[in-house]
């Protein structure tokens, strides 16, 4: 674990300028570039069901330094499921606004705070929804990641090295964990999408990652399951992996898009929700050369 920062306050003002995706549109696809880096998001609700789109997401800059990204996919069917995820990125953007210095012990334990405090208000509905979450903890120099149920986080390098993956809270993540189930036999499994571990039940587990050096090259995703459901890893990391972020997520949503509706023979198809956060810091700026004094 990295040392302790001096404790800093708060920029009210970078709290002020988080950006929620609710499932409000159809589509919303957007670029943003914060103090910490630049950040791309895609939310796009199922073409293929009634309803509304039921995962959320948010961007919620802390300060010049922190940066939380979350990921959340209702379950429990319609409105329900789309109060549940709302209430999850929600409410953990309430307890961030809570803080009035940070430090990365303080910072984490306004988002296990967080979402404890979900947990008990999505109970609190009494309708049997639920949500995932996959969320990104951002500070200097380091990534740690939360996640609760099958929406994951991957973090690789410019080369496509991975050097974090989540392991969904599910048989099949848990079975091709152990080596018992390859990449493309999960996809087909009947299971695919039976999970065990969500917010809204009183069993709720948060699975915290450790601090993780994170370069400038790196790339971060976060997703909720219809993207996983659609694209190989291989994929995934290959669209991800360098370029423009702006170019990988409309690369990485018109894909699994065009999978959803088995336009790609051969190739993983489920209609579903579709949600994904890509962010890569800024690259260090480099300092120029002290030049010569004349005498």
């Amino acid at each position: 674990m990295a040392a302790e920062r001096p404790v800093k306050s708060i920029d009210r003002g970078a709290l002020g300028k988080a950006r929620f995706y609710l499932g409000k549109s159809d589509t919303e696809i957007d670029y943003y570039s914060a103090e910490v880096g630049q950040i791309a998001a895609s939310t796009v609700g199922d073409a293929e069901k009634e309803g509304p789109n039921e995962d959320s997401a948010a961007i919620v800059p802390v300060d010049g330094e922190y940066l939380v990204l979350m990921v959340a996919d209702g379950v429990g069917g319609m409105a329900g499921a789309r109060r549940a995820s709302n209430l999850t990125v929600s409410t953990i953007r309430e307890s961030l606004a809570k803080l009035t210095d940070v430090t990365a012990r303080r910072l984490r334990s306004a988002i296990l705070d967080g979402i404890e405090t979900a947990n008990r208000r999505v109970m609190e509905q009494a309708n049997g929804s639920a949500s995932t979450l996959a969320l990104a903890e951002i500070g200097p120099g380091y990534v740690r990641t939360y996640h609760i149920g099958d929406s994951v986080l991957i973090l690789c390098g410019q080369r496509g090295r991975i050097k974090l993956q989540t392991t969904p809270h599910s048989p099949v993540g848990f079975a091709m964990e152990a080596g018992l189930l390859d990449e493309k036999d999960a996809l087909e499994h009947a299971e695919l999408n039976l999970i065990f571990n969500v917010i809204g039940s009183n069993d709720m587990r948060i699975e915290i990652g450790s601090e993780l050096p994170m370069a400038s090259r790196d790339t971060l995703l976060l997703a909720s399951d219809g993207l996983m459901d659609n694209m190989m890893q291989e994929e995934i990391v290959n669209t991800i992996r360098k370029g423009c972020l702006q170019a990988a997520i409309r690369e990485l949503t018109t894909t699994a898009q065009r999978r959803m509706q088995s336009l790609d023979a051969g190739k993983p198809s489920k209609p579903d929700d579709f949600t994904a956060i890509l962010f890569r810091r800024h690259p260090p700026r480099r300092r120029r050369p002290e030049q010569p004094s004349i005498r």
